[in-house]
């Protein structure tokens, strides 16, 4: 499994920042999954944030890029993509991870990536943060996007 070698994380205190989780509408039992760790955590933390949707994960970096140009902090993006019988799969894939990875950099600030790319639901399922899971990605964005949020306001001053 994946989470193998995880750091072991504390609550923290996000008091003050916004954060916009965008999650897809594909492969709804595993995406409310992960939008249910993801809420858990920015609860706890104290982060001002909400929920939008979008179609599916080729949609995640455009939407990502509006929140944090409206002025998140922060964005949690969620999304699933469950390898199939043609190459949509790796268009897909290929799409959300490197349009994310050039909305945090074109805006310098971070996106928690919760992109599952599988092979079957059951990866999915093992990986939502769902009663029986071994893993909680949703959760596990939400930490990394409000740490990475709250290293750089520390680095500007």
């Amino acid at each position: 499994m994946s989470g193998h070698g995880a750091p072991q994380t504390q609550p923290i205190d996000a008091t003050g920042l916004r954060v916009v989780v965008v999650a897809g509408q594909w492969h709804d039992a595993i995406t409310d999954g992960l939008i249910a760790g993801a809420e858990r955590v920015l609860a706890a933390s104290g982060a001002d944030w909400r929920l939008v949707r979008v179609p599916g994960s080729f949609e995640l970096p455009v939407a990502a890029k509006a929140a944090l140009d409206a002025g998140a902090d922060a964005v949690v993006a969620l999304g699933v993509i469950i390898r199939g019988g043609t190459p949509h799969f790796e268009f897909v894939s290929s799409a959300a991870t490197d349009g994310l990875t050039r909305v945090a950099l074109d805006t310098r600030k971070p996106v928690g990536f919760g992109v599952l790319t599988l092979d079957d639901e059951q990866q999915g399922l093992d990986r939502a943060g769902l009663p029986g899971s071994k893993e909680d990605k949703g959760a596990e964005a939400a930490d990394a996007a409000l740490r990475t949020a709250l290293l750089l306001r520390d680095l500007r001053g």
